[in-house]
C-alpha cells in the first residue's frame, strides 16, 4: 500500500510538470522562428489528419472497452496519445517555420471559426492532465478510477481532435503554398 501512494504521488508530480510544461513550451517555441527556415506548408493536411485518426480510435477505443476488449481498448489509446504527441511536434514546426495563417472569411462564419478555434485551443490545455490522469490510473490499476476520469476525458478529448480538423479545414483556403 505504501509504496502504492508512493508511486501515485510521484505520478502526480510528474502530471503537474507536464501539465504546466507542455503548454508553456509550445507557447514559446510557437512564437520563435527558425531563421532562414524553409516553411513547413506541408504539415498541415498531416496533422489535420492525425486529429481526424486520434478521433476515429478514440471512438473505436470506447466500443471495444464496452466489448469487453481489454487489449485493443489499451492498444488504441496508447496510439491515440503517440497520435497526439506526433500533432504537437509537427504543429510547434510548422509553427516555427512558417507565419500563422490569417481567417480570410467574414460575417458570422469568422464568430464561428474564432469560438471552434479557441475552445480547441483551451480544451487542448485541459485534456493534458486530464489524459495522464486517466492514463496513469490503468498504471495503478485502480480501474474504478480510470473509468470515472475517462468519462471526462474521452468527450473533451474527442473534441479536441474533432474541432483540429474543423480548424484546418476552415482555414486551409487561406494558406499560402
Amino acid at each position: 500500500m505504501e509504496t502504492t501512494l508512493k508511486e501515485e504521488k510521484k505520478i502526480k508530480i510528474w502530471i503537474t510538470v507536464l501539465s504546466i510544461a507542455i503548454p508553456l513550451v509550445v507557447a514559446i517555441l510557437f512564437g520563435y522562428k527558425i531563421p532562414d527556415a524553409k516553411p513547413l506548408s506541408f504539415l498541415p493536411p498531416i496533422y489535420a489528419t492525425i486529429n481526424g485518426l486520434t478521433a476515429l480510435l478514440l471512438v473505436m477505443a470506447v466500443v471495444a472497452i464496452k466489448n469487453g476488449k481489454l487489449k485493443l481498448h489499451q492498444n488504441l489509446m496508447t496510439t491515440c496519445i503517440f497520435l497526439s504527441l506526433a500533432f504537437l511536434v509537427m504543429y510547434v514546426a510548422y509553427h516555427m517555420t512558417s507565419d500563422s495563417t490569417p481567417f480570410g472569411g467574414e460575417g458570422a462564419i469568422k464568430y464561428v471559426y474564432y469560438f471552434i478555434l479557441l475552445s480547441h485551443i483551451l480544451l487542448s490545455i485541459i485534456i493534458i492532465p486530464l489524459v495522464l490522469i486517466t492514463y496513469s490510473k490503468t498504471y495503478l490499476k485502480d480501474f474504478e478510477a480510470h473509468r470515472r476520469w475517462a468519462k471526462y476525458t474521452f468527450p473533451i478529448w474527442l473534441y479536441v481532435a474533432v474541432t483540429g480538423v474543423i480548424v484546418y479545414l476552415m482555414i486551409s483556403p487561406y494558406y499560402v503554398h
